[in-house]
């Protein structure tokens, strides 16, 4: 049966848009706020000399006992119900609950409805090298997001989850495990899925910055030229992302030949192309959405939707920068 989708005339101005958050970005009185742990990483083997902050949020219900009861009882790590794992680049920027994403409120509302399994978040800042006195060149973000190598990957896996891991029981199973991530966070997510489909199969980009990746976007070719991976991969372009109207350097282009060699390719995908320019506003609104497509054959029949009905309400609002890295030790947050 087709799913309806209600009736909203498209904006006729394409730059000035600004999409409505949904009920599952918001709080909701009847969903328990889930716990986050902060964590900060002084140093890297992968990317040495930078430190950057991690937080890890369990939506409620979501076994924690491997934390409570493993000082206890070392078994108890084995006893929990291993969860979902879902890593988010740009850490705070996707986490805040105030801002245009707010994926902790996201993973609350999905879990406790059964519209995805039980997932643990991982919200990870990009690298700073904290004794440079330039603001910009103390940034690691674009050498570890836009790079098509493997190096974010494995540092994901052999710095990043394993901190998880010894907190939390993850499960094992590839199905389970996706990443998220806009602009150049996009392209990581991509190439992390693309490198390690034995671990990250399902994969969220918003607003892709294919366009700026070092030596040019390899994906078109690489989607034509090797075999179909075990991949499942939402995307969303924009009408007037950066360089919409230029021959070079065009993010809405180069996040629609990807798109087109992921369908010629057989995989499974899904693109949304919406109005608007290069901020997360509509990625904030897509996210839930994204999430439940992406499990779709985990959840209940009864827990799908319709796709979001977006309002057009103004301007768009540019977005805020990340606050600054503190020195920060562990500890819970509701």
């Amino acid at each position: 049966m087709a799913a309806p989708v209600p009736f909203r005339p498209i904006p006729l101005d394409l730059d000035d848009v600004r999409y409505e958050l949904g009920p599952d970005s918001r709080r909701r009185p009847e969903v328990p706020p889930g716990e986050t742990v902060e964590l900060r990483l002084d140093d890297s083997a992968v990317y040495p000399g930078t430190t950057r902050r991690v937080w890890i949020h369990v939506p409620d219900g979501v076994d924690a006992a491997a934390v409570d009861l493993a000082a206890v009882d070392p078994a108890a790590h084995d006893l929990a119900e291993p969860a979902g794992l879902l890593v988010f680049q740009d850490g705070w920027w996707y986490l805040d609950p105030d801002g245009d994403v707010r994926g902790g409120i996201v993973l609350d509302n999905l879990v406790h409805d059964g519209a995805i399994p039980p997932t643990i978040g991982v919200f990870v800042d990009p690298g700073l090298f904290a004794d440079r006195a330039d603001p910009a060149a103390r940034k690691n973000r674009n050498t570890e997001y836009d790079a098509a190598d493997d190096r974010y990957v494995t540092f994901l896996l052999t710095e990043v989850i394993p901190e998880v891991r010894r907190r939390y029981a993850v499960s094992d199973d590839p199905d389970r495990w996706g990443i998220v991530g806009g602009s150049s966070g996009g392209n990581c997510a991509f190439t992390a899925g693309w490198h390690r489909p034995d671990w990250f199969r399902r994969v969220v980009g918003f607003l892709s910055s294919f366009a700026q990746m070092p030596g040019g976007n390899p994906y078109p070719a690489a989607l034509a030229a090797e075999p179909r991976k075990p991949l499942r991969i939402f995307l969303q372009a924009g009408h007037r992302d950066l360089g919409w109207d230029r021959p070079e350097r065009n993010w809405l282009a180069e996040n629609l030949r990807v798109a087109a060699a992921l369908a010629e390719a057989g995989y499974d995908f899904r693109l949304v192309l919406g109005d608007g320019g290069h901020n997360p506003n509509h990625a904030g609104v897509l996210l839930p959405d994204a999430l439940r497509w992406a499990w779709r054959d985990a959840a209940p029949s009864d827990s799908v939707t319709a796709p979001p009905s977006a309002v057009v309400t103004g301007p768009t609002t540019a977005p805020q920068s990340v606050p600054p890295s503190d020195p920060i030790t562990e500890g819970a947050h509701r």
